[in-house]
């Protein structure tokens, strides 16, 4: 991991730039509190920080104001989060398979055709086998930082993509996923392999979204603890209550 810039804000929230190979990422950590040196008892020894992974969409510029926002509220609740930008997407180079398979999926919604389980499963299925293995690299890194040592929460993105984390990866101890983006039929079996607690948002009426599929998907979690957070709107008008229902969700779990 190499950090290319740092920069804080008014509310003492750094945010660091770095790489990681080829990959470019964003960490954001909340401002120290440290004992006053008037103190008369000496500082007790930190605590390590919790980490909430930001996942999107891809196109770390261009999600960068939403990301961002995301991390200062998660620093004001006292975590850490961490965005990489996701194969193919932004700066990174091209992959021409799924670059083929967006190319297939805006064709067939501009015809107003049904999208296909073999588009679906083009588009999504590699992403998930090469960004999941990134997003694990990168929570090595950091968590290999002074003051960043878990738990550890992952939040938004391709839900398919935090699916795969949420079994995969034993770090993650809660989850919140966004139900915004197709879901191939073989991450069915493997939403019942999910048990950590999670936590969906689902806008009702997602224009790019099958809301039957994300109910089905949330129906198939094999979490003892899910919660279905569905608000009516499109895709962009999550309720600023969503992201406060989320925000305690991660209180609950990562503290």
């Amino acid at each position: 991991m190499r950090f290319t810039s740092e920069r804080r804000f008014d509310d003492g929230v750094l945010e660091r730039e770095f790489t990681l190979g080829e990959i470019p990422g964003i960490l954001w950590t909340p401002a120290s509190s440290p004992t006053p040196a008037s103190s008369p008892t000496p500082a007790p020894t930190p605590t390590p920080t919790p980490l909430i992974l930001l996942g999107h969409p891809g196109g770390l510029r261009r999600m960068y104001p939403r990301l961002a926002a995301r991390a200062r509220r998660s620093a004001a609740d006292g975590f850490a989060a961490v965005t990489v930008e996701l194969p193919g997407s932004g700066d990174r180079p091209r992959l021409p398979a799924l670059e083929q398979a967006r190319a297939d999926l805006h064709r067939t919604l501009k015809s107003g055709e049904p999208v296909g389980d073999e588009i679906i499963d083009a588009l999504v299925l590699p992403l998930v086998e090469k960004a999941v293995p990134e997003w694990r690299d990168s929570l090595d890194a950091v968590l290999s930082l002074p003051g960043l040592g878990g738990p550890v929460g992952y939040s938004g993105g391709v839900i398919s993509i935090g699916t795969r984390l949420a079994v995969v990866e034993p770090r993650i101890s809660a989850a919140v996923l966004f139900a915004g983006s197709f879901v191939p039929r073989a991450m069915f079996e493997e939403a019942r392999q999910v048990t950590i607690p999670l936590h969906v948002l689902l806008q009702w009426d997602d224009e790019g979204n099958d809301r039957q599929s994300s109910l089905d998907l949330f129906d198939a979690f094999g979490s003892k603890e899910k919660t279905l957070n569905a608000n009516m709107g499109g895709h962009a008008g999550v309720p600023e209550s969503a992201g406060d229902a989320a925000a305690r969700f991660f209180t609950r779990h990562l503290r």
